[in-house]
């Protein structure tokens, strides 16, 4: 297994209420509770981006290493750190899964279970009519 971690946030505010280096810590912390060995080169971070925009110099950093099967596993804190909307978000996971990378979220573990495909969908929807 190749691990990688993403972590981003977009605003000044997410800045002061989690930190990138907060995101970093939980995550890095869970890899060492599963034994897991990550890679420095694989740490994608994207401070400052919107997740309303698939655009994203670690995003496509990310996208480019499983496309080329440097990493098979991604772990992420929350969906909405990957993208802010469900649409966005599936077409995300699907791509990811499609080059043979499962995408773990440590604060919304998934199943292929459609309930929780749903619970994300309304989350996703939630998040575009609520807030950043």
């Amino acid at each position: 297994m190749s691990l990688a971690i993403y972590v981003r946030v977009s605003t000044q505010r997410q800045a002061h209420a989690q930190t990138i280096e907060q995101q970093l810590d939980r995550l890095q912390s869970h890899v060492r509770n599963q034994g897991w060995k990550l890679s420095a080169a694989h740490i994608f971070r994207d401070d400052g981006y919107s997740g309303a925009s698939l655009n994203r110099p670690g995003l496509d950093r990310l996208r480019d290493a499983v496309r080329t099967a440097e990493v098979d596993r991604v772990l992420i804190t929350d969906p909405d750190r990957l993208a802010r909307n469900y649409v966005h978000q599936m077409v995300l996971l699907e791509e990811l899964e499609r080059w043979g990378c499962q995408v773990v979220f440590l604060d919304r573990p998934m199943s292929q279970d459609p309930h929780d495909h749903l619970l994300l969908q309304i989350r996703g929807r939630w998040r575009n009519t609520n807030g950043p």
